[in-house]
């Protein structure tokens, strides 16, 4: 198998991830919190090792967007070195993030 994909989160994308934190801690359980931090990681792991197994925009081709939960959407980018998480979305929450 090939090395790994680098994988880089941008500002906004940290942001992201934090808002939707914060916004389970007030409206959910620790558990939630925890399973949350579990699909982040598992969805790390899983496009560095295959950037390719999302699909890609049908808008923008070179954004792909990963649902890793019902409720949780992530859209990336990636070349030859590395995948970039570009944003997050928590499909809960009424206002984008």
């Amino acid at each position: 198998m090939d090395k790994p994909y680098k994988v880089e989160w941008t500002k906004r994308s940290l942001h992201n991830a934090i808002s939707i934190k914060h916004y389970l801690i007030q409206k959910f359980t620790v558990k939630e919190v925890a399973k949350f931090e579990g699909l982040l990681r598992q969805f790390e792991l899983t496009v560095s090792n295959f950037p390719t197994l999302y699909p890609e925009s049908k808008s923008q081709k070179l954004l792909r967007r990963a649902v890793i939960h019902k409720y949780t959407t992530v859209y990336y980018i990636f070349n030859k070195e590395s995948v970039t998480v570009i944003a997050m979305k928590d499909n809960r929450q009424e206002k984008a993030l």
